[in-house]
């Protein structure tokens, strides 16, 4: 078992229970496999010798095509990483659709769709990039269309704001809330 700290602080730090060290550490490990307390230098199963270290470590292979981590097992004598994913191959499991990710459709882009990204058109419902974000940009059949048409038709009537505003008064017609302030 590690001493505890020093005779000033009796509660702080400890000392490393290896029996060659025996530094005393303010920050301490303790080893979930042996239960005792190390230092930095001699926190790792490889370390300190844990008996325990087999049926601690975990250690995991990436599946390169589809992206999955795949564990190897302690019973299975470990295995190397070939034969790990030959398995995985051969399981099944191995889908290469989950590691494509969503691009942009406008032809000649090639940007990724991410959460920060993204954005989804009002018109036609395609996902696109913020570089297209807007209707012209990504060719837009739905909006492209409303948007442009109702604009120039209310332009060819004479319903714009400006003109609709000068053919009444003569002038330019301030807000109600304007024409009633005073300024001193």
């Amino acid at each position: 078992m590690a001493r505890r700290g020093t005779e000033a602080f009796p509660d702080l730090g400890a000392q490393c229970d290896r029996e060659d060290c025996n530094q005393l550490d303010f920050l301490p490990f303790d080893c979930d496999g042996c239960g005792k307390t190390f230092c930095a230098e001699h926190r790792t199963y490889r370390d300190h010798g844990c008996a325990r270290a087999a049926d601690q470590g975990r250690t995991v292979v990436v599946c390169e095509a589809c992206g999955d981590a795949i564990e190897r097992r302690a019973g299975d004598g470990g295995g190397d990483d070939a034969a790990v994913l030959e398995a995985h191959a051969r399981s099944r499991r191995c889908d290469l659709a989950r590691k494509r990710k969503p691009r942009c459709p406008v032809p000649r882009c090639k940007e990724t769709l991410t959460f920060s990204n993204t954005s989804g058109c009002k018109g036609c419902g395609q996902k696109v990039c913020l570089k297209h974000r807007f209707p012209a940009d990504h060719a837009c059949a739905g909006a492209a269309s409303k948007a442009t048409g109702a604009a120039a038709a209310a332009r060819s009537a004479g319903q714009c704001g400006r003109d609709a505003q000068k053919k009444e008064g003569g002038g330019w017609k301030l807000p109600q809330s304007v024409r009633n302030m005073k300024i001193f």
